[in-house]
């Protein structure tokens, strides 16, 4: 049986582009110190999905009222645009998963997707919800656990996230930091179990999907996430996780590898989500690699900033649009979320 394949991608940004001293001013901070948080963080520009004149007094009914609407628009041009590569359309999808983190709704995003879009009337759906920056490999997981057992079937996953609309201010420096690297962007696969075809873009080759690891530390699961603060969602980012991530990841990955009678030098991409600046330096120094190695997760982090769930699929969008990858190449998907998980895949060209 021939393992699920990625047979198009598709990203979306709101139109909003802030270079890091606009997102300084916009965010209403006057400290010096919180300035310079912004401009040392290695990002130049995010998007962000306002619906209008940023406001800073926003209750919580309008924050979420605007991830909604923020994540219906952004989340539909990441399908459109992952189909268009694909040479396919809504009608052919036979299973449609959201991941998100940054609002909730009921009707989830992906039933009002799937009303707004034409979906087939008879599309399976499935919602993960709360996995914030890891999210996307889990859902990535149940995409290609769908292809495996229906492999005449198509899944579609879109990871959306409208941050700014978990915009919260006080004077902790985890809320400082989220306020200065986390955006908005979505981003869409398209699985099949079949040979990749021509497509809108012959030049692009895409993976399989080989094999996933999970390694939770559920010690720290409070360091990482969301919480309802004053009826608004705050980012909670422990200053642990950029020394937890290197020996997370090594622990899901040396699993991973060893089953399949790899080591880390037979791993030509690595696409790893790009948390913050300090968390992939220490990644880098952990796993002793190359400035090379990662530079696409470092060129999506300084043109997005953190977009959470997505971040990682750009990164790969990156490496097969640019990284010019051959048939036998491998790589591995790594994303590390609340949890606290670290979520990797294996991929094969």
């Amino acid at each position: 049986m021939n393992s699920p394949r990625i047979l198009g991608i598709g990203t979306a940004n709101p139109p909003i582009r802030l270079t890091q001293k606009q997102s300084f001013h916009a965010a209403g901070y006057q400290s010096e110190r919180i300035r310079k948080i912004f401009l040392n963080s290695d990002i130049e520009y995010r998007h962000f999905y306002f619906g209008g004149t940023p406001n800073r007094e926003e209750t919580s009914d309008q924050m979420n009222e605007r991830y909604l609407s923020g994540a219906m628009k952004t989340g539909c041009r990441a399908i459109l645009n992952c189909l268009e590569s694909a040479r396919t359309s809504v009608k052919d999808v036979d299973f449609l998963a959201v991941c998100s983190c940054t609002g909730y709704v009921c009707p989830d995003v992906g039933s009002r997707l799937i009303a707004h879009m034409g979906f087939s009337k008879n599309v399976q759906r499935a919602s993960i919800v709360g996995l914030g920056c890891a999210g996307a490999v889990p859902t990535l997981q149940r995409a290609a656990d769908f292809v495996r057992a229906n492999s005449c079937r198509l899944a579609l996953i879109l990871a959306v996230e409208i941050c700014s609309a978990c915009y919260y201010v006080d004077n902790t420096l985890e809320t400082v930091i989220g306020n200065a690297i986390c955006a908005d962007g979505a981003a869409a696969f398209l699985l099949g179990a079949g040979e990749q075809t021509a497509g809108a873009y012959p030049q692009v080759l895409y993976p399989e999907i080989i094999d996933f690891e999970t390694f939770l530390d559920t010690e720290q699961i409070e360091e990482v996430g969301l919480q309802h603060r004053n009826g608004k969602l705050r980012i909670v980012l422990g200053a642990s996780i950029q020394h937890l991530a290197g020996p997370m990841i090594e622990t899901a990955l040396q699993q991973l590898v060893r089953r399949h009678g790899l080591v880390q030098s037979d791993i030509r991409f690595w696409v790893v989500h790009p948390g913050g600046r300090k968390v992939i330096d220490n990644g880098q120094k952990h796993f002793g690699m190359t400035d090379g190695e990662l530079r696409f997760s470092r060129l999506v982090l300084r043109n997005y900033g953190n977009m959470s769930s997505p971040t990682v699929m750009f990164v790969l969008d990156e490496i097969v649009r640019n990284g010019d990858p051959r048939p036998g190449d491998r790589g591995v998907m790594i994303a590390l979320g609340p949890g606290m998980a670290t979520e990797v895949a294996l991929l094969r060209w």
